[in-house]
């Protein structure tokens, strides 16, 4: 009997995420995936640009990424990567289950380059918990535990 070890991606591309996520633009929060480990770890990367929408408000004269913005990009990172890592074998719906532990350390402005560094912590049947925290040139700006539930296209209608 041989044990499987989980798939290594390198990275996930746009063009794959695109196909992971049912997200899309202004609601698509990571542009790529980097260092991928089967379903264990990732890490996203989101390039932070002034001409996004929250930005009109949030705030005039003073831009900050919302946190809640960094939040979902974690889901997001998480989400993508367990549809990607092919332990879920059909196309998935990605629902966001809960954040606990959630802080907000640094703000993130335009220009920044947002790391997504997810970990699982758990998974049960069609739930996965990760540990993420947000980093800007290493620097911790947000950290917070997320989990998600993927839910085939069947059971969603």
């Amino acid at each position: 009997m041989t044990t499987e070890s989980p798939k290594t991606l390198d990275t996930v591309d746009i063009l794959q995420l695109l196909k992971a996520l049912p997200h899309r633009y202004p609601f698509l929060l990571v542009d790529r995936i980097i260092e991928c480990n089967g379903d264990e770890s990732c890490i996203g990367i989101k390039n932070v640009t002034f001409n996004e929408p929250q930005f009109q408000g949030h705030f005039p004269n003073h831009p900050v990424m919302p946190g809640v913005l960094l939040i979902e990009g974690m889901a997001q990172t998480a989400g993508a990567l367990c549809v990607h890592s092919e332990v879920v074998k059909s196309p998935r719906i990605v629902y966001f289950m809960t954040i606990n532990n959630a802080k907000f350390r640094k703000p993130v402005v335009p220009g920044d380059r947002v790391e997504f560094h997810m970990k699982k912590i758990n998974q049960r049947r069609n739930i996965w918990w990760y540990k993420g925290e947000a980093k800007v040139d290493g620097v911790l700006v947000c950290e917070a535990e997320v989990s998600a539930m993927l839910v085939s296209d069947d059971a969603a209608a």
